[in-house]
């Protein structure tokens, strides 16, 4: 909460041409903050996805909200903006006031047709950019769309500090002054809590760090595009469905994500060659123990969730691998596949 801190929170603001950034301790608080300054207050329904890390729901719980999970788009991972609306106008999405799209793996929802379904629910938008630092939804940041946008700086993302870590966008001067209050026990006047608060502080350490990666996050970027766009050329032709780009997007590609069956074979054997190939995610959040029966899903379930869940996996990807690395994972994926 000193200087250096400050200093990031302008330098990121401007790099996602936002008007604040509100540093935090991590991206989960990032959206529960986030839905606690839009306003909303307990026993008010949250609309989001199911096929995201579990930290998108857990954050709605811990602001003491309902989540209501919608489907996906199977091409891109991200919100259906059509299941949204069908929950919307059914018994589920009574209450709800907020919808969280989930911009995955770095690629945007479907941002103009989420904003028109929230527009005419009269619902506002958190987005969640965990995973999309830099991506473009038709010219625009991921992040500049809703009321406020929660970022991640965990080791893993794109831009990641130390350690836990996270931000806030928001173009509202109001949100903003709410938010840093928010952060710090509500305190608006130092030890004077005018609400309820928390401690969710941004370290000075972390944001040094987080300063000086930010200045080649830009570049770290492109190479992840063209190390994408090498895995789609050297790929092609396998019995697989590669990342599929929206025309519209800028991918930021934090994650390299395939469709294949036998999906769990294929993982083995690539383990097994000593390939780090992962998956994200095993199991949506609606089925897992501590959320069944205890979340709402848009009528007629979520098929498309459930069936990717099987089929999805992660292959290696980060800024400074090299084209023979490259190489490498798919020849292994070739053989795999094979049997």
């Amino acid at each position: 909460m000193g200087d250096e801190v400050s200093a990031f929170e302008s330098e990121f603001s401007a790099a996602q041409d936002a008007r604040h950034a509100i540093g935090v301790a991590s991206g989960t608080d990032a959206i529960e903050l986030s839905l606690r300054a839009a306003g909303l207050g307990r026993g008010d329904r949250v609309a989001t996805v199911s096929h995201t890390a579990v930290a998108t729901v857990a954050a709605i719980y811990r602001a003491g909200l309902e989540p209501v999970l919608v489907d996906v788009v199977s091409k891109t991972y991200t919100m259906d903006p059509e299941s949204l609306d069908l929950a919307l106008r059914s018994d589920a999405g009574r209450g709800v006031r907020a919808v969280v799209p989930v911009h995955l793996y770095g690629h945007p929802a479907d941002m103009t047709r989420i904003a028109d379904v929230a527009r005419a629910h009269g619902i506002c938008i958190i987005e969640d950019c965990a995973q999309s630092h830099l991506a473009k939804w038709k010219g625009r940041f991921a992040g500049t769309f809703g009321v406020a946008s929660a970022f991640s700086f965990y080791p893993t993302k794109n831009l990641g500090a130390l350690g836990d870590g996270g931000a806030i966008l928001t173009d509202s001067d109001a949100m903003a002054e709410r938010l840093k209050s928010l952060r710090q026990y509500g305190w608006r006047e130092r030890y004077i809590s005018s609400e309820v608060g928390c401690n969710s502080r941004l370290d000075e350490i972390q944001a040094s760090v987080l300063r000086v990666k930010l200045k080649t996050l830009s570049e770290e970027t492109r190479a992840r595009r063209a190390l994408a766009r090498l895995y789609d050329e050297t790929l092609a032709g396998l019995p697989a469905a590669l990342p599929w780009v929206h025309p519209d997007v800028e991918h930021s590609y934090h994650l390299y994500v395939i469709q294949i069956d036998r999906r769990d074979d294929v993982l083995t054997r690539m383990r097994a060659r000593g390939v780090p190939v992962q998956v994200h995610y095993p199991l949506p959040v609606h089925l897992q123990p501590a959320y069944v029966g205890s979340v709402r899903v848009v009528p007629g379930g979520l098929p498309v969730t459930e069936a990717l869940a099987g089929r999805l996996l992660t292959l290696p990807l980060h800024p400074f691998m090299g084209e023979g690395e490259i190489a490498m994972v798919c020849q292994a994926l070739r053989e795999c596949i094979a049997g």
